[in-house]
């Protein structure tokens, strides 16, 4: 009898029937060396062993909502199995194991390929704002090189400073004129400007010798420096208030007069 027990462990039955490739013949057999033979329940018992350790160490984290849902799915077909293949026979743990791995591997893989969309998405999303981004910057150095040219003006030891501020019939009324007779030119920046009724508006003139000459409209929503043309000999910049939509009038209202004339 020893010998058919050793020739029994050395038939790899026992691992046939663990991962359920026995016939209906030989699992009884197997259940039977396992119930008589005490060396046989032990190799059995360690054979079970050593596959959950593998099992275990390739065992993965999922949500437990998908844990429920994989566990209900298998004991509704373990059922089935068991009426179907053998009687009073339990589907072996390791066959339910690598179902749930299966199971587990196919969500796993769906929870990733829905990661690697979102993130696709949220790159192509930052990309376009880079590209916003990089415009913004250089519409911005474009504006910073501007400004930086009109500060250059301005502070060249050429360029006169005048501030123009308003009389009585526009007391809140300030600019400032910067002439510059080397390079010859003018530039104005408006500060405040009182409102006027929608028919009229702002005209600076220049007063020359023997003439005065219109050099275009003011406007308070265009606070900036504004270049305007530059008058040769001119003796004043005045703003006076005139209406829209007619030609430059120089009996128009006056409300501010700076000399240019030499102290």
């Amino acid at each position: 009898m020893e010998r058919n027990v050793q020739t029994f462990l050395k038939s790899n039955l026992l691992n046939k029937y663990l991962v359920g490739d026995t016939s209906l013949k030989e699992s009884k057999e197997v259940e039977h060396f396992i119930s008589t033979y005490p060396e046989v329940a032990q190799a059995f018992e360690k054979l079970q062993a050593n596959i959950e350790i593998v099992a275990k160490a390739g065992a993965v984290d999922v949500p437990e909502h998908i844990l429920g849902e994989i566990l209900e799915s298998l004991e509704e077909t373990n059922d089935t199995k068991v009426i179907n293949l053998v009687q009073n026979k339990k589907t072996p743990w390791y066959s339910i194991a690598a179902s749930a791995a299966a199971v587990l591997f196919a969500a796993t893989s769906f929870m990733l390929y829905q990661k690697n969309t979102d993130l696709n998405h949220e790159n192509n999303v930052v990309v376009e704002e880079i590209f916003d981004l990089r415009s913004d910057i250089e519409n911005n150095n474009s504006k910073l090189d501007e400004l930086s040219k009109e500060l250059l003006k301005l502070n060249n030891p050429d360029a006169k400073k005048y501030v123009i501020n308003g009389n009585d019939r526009a007391k809140n009324l300030k600019t400032v004129a910067y002439i510059n007779p080397v390079e010859k030119t003018s530039m104005i920046d408006v500060i405040t400007l009182p409102q006027l009724p929608k028919e009229q508006q702002y005209q600076i003139w220049a007063e020359l010798q023997d003439r005065m000459v219109n050099l275009g409209i003011l406007d308070e929503s265009d606070r900036k420096l504004k270049q305007i043309p530059y008058m040769e000999d001119a003796l004043a910049l005045s703003i006076k208030i005139g209406k829209k939509g007619d030609n430059a009038n120089e009996n128009d209202t006056e409300v501010a007069e700076i000399s240019l004339k030499e102290e």
